[in-house]
């Protein structure tokens, strides 16, 4: 028996639901809860204030209903006339100016009703889209944060861009309820890759190039390793299965690593890539959306099954995995000098939150700066900026600029504050148990305290933080990392390593902040004293027998 979603999609025309009667009812502030579900597919979800929710209660007033709206970027690269227009959208309608997403787009958060289709239509004016942004559908493709680093990075971001527009729905309900385009009448649509019920899960691609692993690739239901000999990229190790989401009390919901399983040339891609879809369009599991992603699939049939299903499908075997080697995966600040004699600028923006406040104004400072810059602008996983394809001459006026705005806290932030990420939560997501980005900026001087008391505040420690289990900051890949239990409660993780290849494991379960503090006293004074040269927070927990069994149970394997 399918779940009620899949119903929901059946019936739903392509996406279309009652979603235009839904947008046209002056009556409440929301849409159906039906339609809720396929708005996302569209790129938006509905929210609402739960800041303000049980007053509103009280005073016999619906909920204060706005709406997320979420660009599709594959790669996170736009021009700096594309920048001023996602900048004049949060001006016009969001409530909290642009934030810089873990998969390297931009969301505007608080768009009323009645403004939704207005901000939509304003992203396709900028030559942006948000279709499959969200929804049952192959997301955002990620990409290497800096793609004009050397010429194989600017042919791996062509792929990304080459994938999301491959495997991107083809339903025209997008053009008809956002851009007024005309109906189809008397022509059958078709989903040649989806079909009328798409996915039975959200589906994430990404694409790394090593020695940097700035998109988590292994996190991806399906990760790219480029490849690179000799200057050339001569095509891509695949990984399948990676997937950040669980829920509490279910061990048979877990966070899952990629794994390798062999080697495409660049020519393979998209084929390989649309197969591996439509193998989790088929084996998905269709009945409950907790174990419907690619992972659960893999684990549940086997990943030699799986594999021997693609190649079947295919009509080739993959080749031998190449060999590759991963250092980090967090970003590099400053200034990175790039092929054809341009430069990159990669600054730090604290949860991704672009807003002008007393100690940074990052609207005002990037409205000034895309109005002189000549190259374009880039985001990273990270939820920072890169100011790309920048002339040497123009380096020092660009670097007054940013001090002047008070974009430069690269330069002065401690390691950690350098490496943390955090999910949006409260007051605004609808599955935040506790919050995250609020609560970040409270928890990093306590942090950056114990760190200076024992000599460690250049140490560069991977920090996450979650509002819920879902694992949109990917809390899973942290060193050290918080998970949203209940207000003011969190289960601290420990033990992933630096380069995106491990996961952490659950420590302590349920504490507040004052237990999490003097655990984390005890293991850095620890740290401080005992760790080898040049070893990470993490491996030292793993080395130093800290961290007990992974309670990670996977779903059982078909015989």
């Amino acid at each position: 028996m399918s779940s009620h979603l899949e119903t929901i999609k059946q019936a739903s025309r392509f996406l279309r639901g009652s979603i235009a009667e839904g947008l046209a009812d002056p009556v409440t502030g929301a849409i159906s809860e039906d339609d809720n579900k396929l708005l996302k597919f569209h790129g938006s979800y509905q929210q609402d204030d739960r800041d303000i929710r049980d007053e509103r209660r009280r005073q016999k007033l619906e909920p204060a209903y706005a709406f997320m709206v979420r660009a599709r970027l594959p790669g996170g690269v736009m021009t700096t006339a594309q920048w001023l227009a996602f900048d004049k959208i949060a001006a016009d309608y969001a409530s909290s100016g642009l934030r810089i997403t873990t998969r390297q787009t931009f969301q505007w958060h608080g768009i009323i009703k009645r403004d939704l289709k207005p901000t939509i239509a304003a992203i396709d004016a900028a030559m942006a889209s948000t279709i499959a942004a969200c929804g049952d559908v192959n997301r955002n493709v990620v990409c290497n944060a800096n793609p004009v680093e050397s010429q194989a990075h600017e042919e791996a971001y062509a792929w990304a861009v080459r994938l999301s527009e491959h495997l991107k729905p083809k339903t025209r309900a997008y053009h008809e309820l956002w851009l007024d385009g005309e109906k189809l009448v008397g022509e059958e649509e078709v989903e040649p890759l989806y079909g009328p019920t798409y996915l039975p899960r959200k589906f994430k691609i990404g694409l790394a190039i090593p020695p940097l692993n700035d998109i988590d690739v292994f996190a991806q239901d399906l990760g790219l390793i480029a490849i690179v000999e000799d200057g050339r990229l001569v095509g891509f190790n695949v990984a399948i299965g990676g997937g950040m989401g669980a829920s509490h009390g279910d061990p048979s919901t877990y966070p899952r690593l990629a794994d390798v399983i062999g080697f495409v040339p660049p020519e393979q891609l998209l084929a390989f890539a649309e197969t591996v879809i439509a193998v989790q369009r088929d084996w998905g599991d269709r009945e409950e959306r907790k174990h419907a992603r690619l992972k659960y699939t893999i684990d549940r049939h086997g990943l030699a099954a799986f594999k021997g299903e693609l190649e079947r499908r295919l009509g080739f075997a993959l080749q031998p995995e190449r060999v590759f080697r991963f250092d980090h995966n967090g970003d590099r600040y400053g200034w990175i000098e790039g092929h054809a004699g341009r430069w990159h600028l990669t600054l730090q923006v604290e949860s991704g939150r672009l807003l002008d406040t007393a100690a940074h104004t990052w609207l005002s400072g990037m409205r000034e700066l895309a109005a002189i810059h000549t190259g374009d602008i880039r985001l990273t996983c990270n939820q920072n900026l890169i100011i790309a394809n920048v002339a040497a001459a123009d380096r020092a006026a660009i670097d007054a600029l940013v001090a002047r705005h008070g974009m430069d806290g690269y330069r002065k932030h401690s390691a950690i504050r350098q490496h943390a990420v955090a999910c949006v939560a409260l007051p605004t997501c609808g599955l935040a148990m506790a919050e995250s980005e609020r609560y970040l900026p409270l928890l990093l001087p306590k942090l950056e305290s114990l760190l200076g008391r024992h000599g460690l505040i250049e140490e560069p420690i991977l920090l996450r933080l979650s509002g819920c289990p879902n694992g949109c900051s990917r809390p899973y890949l942290g060193e050290v990392a918080l998970v949203g239990r209940a207000p003011g409660r969190y289960d601290l993780r420990l033990g992933a390593d630096f380069r995106g290849q491990r996961l952490n494991r659950l420590y302590r379960e349920n504490v507040d902040e004052a237990a999490l503090l003097e655990v984390l006293d005890q293991l850095f004074a620890r740290f401080a004293g005992e760790r080898a040269a040049g070893e990470h927070f993490g491996d030292f927990l793993l080395r130093a027998a800290v961290l007990g069994q992974p309670r990670l149970i996977p779903l059982k394997v078909n015989a």
